[in-house]
């Protein structure tokens, strides 16, 4: 049995100067959008302000949970009952989480469930879910055709063509 023990490094040296600089330049490009010399990743709503993109509907929603875990989907403007989400299978899951997301924010911000979420479709085809009371939004297009359609089923207009 041989007690030599050996502590040769593994790793090749240009490879760790490879991810040093990796880490480095990320570091730099992230001072820099923090002081402003880089313009920092487009802001939907400021993108679409700035090419004149306009709400071709938008819907004022309420999100309920029932007892049996089932969301209830109501037009707060009418009354109307819209959907009652049970599961996955109906895109209830989506739904679901995503005003999950949205409730926790009121919740830490201290405000109540009273105000409507707005759900806006936009001429360039985008889906956008904003909360008033945050000020949160949420493009819908960016989880997937199918995640969208979970909410573009609550407008009365059912969107074509894009899906961002």
């Amino acid at each position: 049995m041989s007690l030599v023990h050996d502590h040769e490094n593994t790793v090749p040296r240009p490879a760790l100067i490879l991810a040093g600089a990796l880490v480095a330049t990320t570091l730099a490009l992230t001072a820099l959008v923090q002081v402003g010399v880089l313009n920092r990743e487009a802001v939907p709503a400021v993108e679409r302000a700035s090419a004149g993109v306009v709400a071709v509907e938008t819907r004022r929603l309420a999100f309920e949970d029932r007892a049996d875990g089932a969301v209830v989907v109501k037009d707060t403007d009418s009354g109307e009952t819209l959907a009652v989400l049970m599961g996955e299978n109906d895109g209830g899951g989506f739904v679901r989480g995503v005003m999950r997301g949205m409730a926790r924010e009121r919740k830490m911000k201290g405000m109540g469930q009273t105000t409507p979420f707005e759900l806006a479709l936009w001429t360039n085809g985008s889906l956008s879910l904003l909360d008033p009371a945050t000020d949160r939004s949420v493009e819908l297009g960016s989880f997937g055709p199918d995640n969208r359609a979970a909410f573009a089923k609550f407008l009365k207009t059912q969107p074509k063509g894009k899906t961002a």
